[in-house]
């Protein structure tokens, strides 16, 4: 809260006018707060202290001593386990209080020449208030590139369906919050089963006490990629996952640690997922360099590249004419004997033997039913003695 915010705290007693308090009575009055805008707050607690404080000079050195006799605390307003913080909006409150005093006597109240006996209730208005630790992203430790492979067989015994191998990297391992992080990856997928993969950050949380650990694991971001299907392979060449608004590492706690995870998964049905895991740090400045090694990097992988399309051959017309087609469909069937045009396997030769081609398009690239195409227009004539 800063002082723009809070225009005032005060406290006010019941009765101001009072000339004092005796022991096991009670204290009470109320907290006035005036806000000139709506703020957050974590806490406010009221304090009553009590002290007395000796001081004087002796021979040039300092003489003082100080002894506390009271102190009360009472919390007004708090959070709750479900509520990091309350919310006040602009406007005037007041809190009321009540402190009562211990029973046991207390020492009056006095100022001297060189001490005192006091006492004073306080109202504490506590708001958290946030440390960033710097870290700089741009050491040498954080702009060097990581990389992982890892690859497991699908099925046991004989059973295999054929391996899945996962390679990941990254071109440096410090980045900020809202940068994007490129990803380069390579699932070879040679196995009978359809996979997908997805890239994930996970936060891990830390917490250590006389040598034992306590780790919490969480994903604050993840994408998911497209599928990969049985015996294909798909290239992820800067592909990028957004940094979401995070709290920095921390790395310089000795009892509690923040550490950051890149992890590019491949699920496989039926079986567990693939998974390699980079390590990255989520610094405060000197990012900025996101287009350095995007050259470097995708030199790590080989460029798949579709064949050229093949140029379509001649129509069937341009090659055969009506008049050819004619000719030689009479000569075939007037040398064949009458018991062998009467076969099936003849019949079925001389129906495709010189018939046009299925067109070019819908052929393609597809070599078996290319073959198929042209046994068919293949003339055995080897089957006539």
């Amino acid at each position: 809260m800063t002082h723009a915010e809070a225009k005032s705290l005060d406290v006010i007693l019941d009765n101001e006018q009072r000339d004092g308090y005796c022991s096991g009575e009670v204290v009470s009055g109320h907290i006035s707060l005036k806000l000139s805008e709506a703020t957050t707050v974590k806490t406010i607690k009221v304090l009553l202290k009590g002290y007395a404080q000796v001081s004087w000079m002796h021979k040039r050195s300092c003489c003082s001593e100080e002894r506390k006799y009271l102190f009360l605390s009472k919390t007004l307003v708090s959070t709750t386990d479900t509520q990091d913080l309350i919310f006040f909006d602009s406007g005037t409150y007041e809190i009321p209080f009540d402190l009562q005093l211990p029973q046991s006597p207390l020492v009056s109240s006095f100022s001297g020449k060189h001490g005192r006996v006091y006492y004073m209730v306080q109202a504490v208005l506590k708001r958290e208030l946030c440390i960033i630790s710097h870290i700089d992203v741009n050491v040498p430790t954080l702009i060097s590139p990581v990389s992982q492979t890892c690859k497991k067989m699908i099925g046991c015994w004989i059973f295999t369906s054929g391996p899945i191998s996962l390679t990941a990297s990254i071109d440096r391992q410090g980045y900020c919050n809202g940068e994007s992080i490129p990803i380069y990856a390579l699932i070879e997928n040679c196995s009978s089963r359809l996979v997908v993969p997805k890239a994930v950050i996970y936060q891990i949380q830390i917490y250590t006490y006389k040598g034992k650990t306590k780790s919490i694991k969480q994903v604050v971001a993840s994408a998911r990629g497209n599928e990969v299907p049985s015996d294909t392979s798909s290239r992820w060449n800067g592909n990028t996952l957004k940094i979401p608004p995070v709290s920095p590492s921390i790395l310089n706690s000795d009892i509690l640690r923040l550490e950051y995870l890149l992890a590019v998964i491949v699920q496989v049905p039926g079986a567990k997922n693939l998974e390699v895991q980079l390590p990255v740090v989520i610094g405060t400045s000197g990012h900025g360099m996101s287009s350095r090694s995007i050259v470097n990097m995708s030199l790590l992988y080989p460029t798949f590249t579709l064949p050229d399309v093949a140029e379509a051959p001649p129509s069937y017309a341009e090659v055969v004419s009506e008049e050819q087609f004619e000719e030689h469909r009479t000569s075939t069937c007037q040398s064949r004997p009458d018991w062998l045009l009467d076969g099936s396997a003849f019949a079925c030769i001389q129906q495709f033997h010189l018939q046009p081609p299925p067109p070019y398009s819908e052929v393609g690239l597809n070599s078996k039913l290319l073959a198929k195409v042209l046994l068919w227009r293949r003339p055995k004539t080897h089957l006539v003695p």
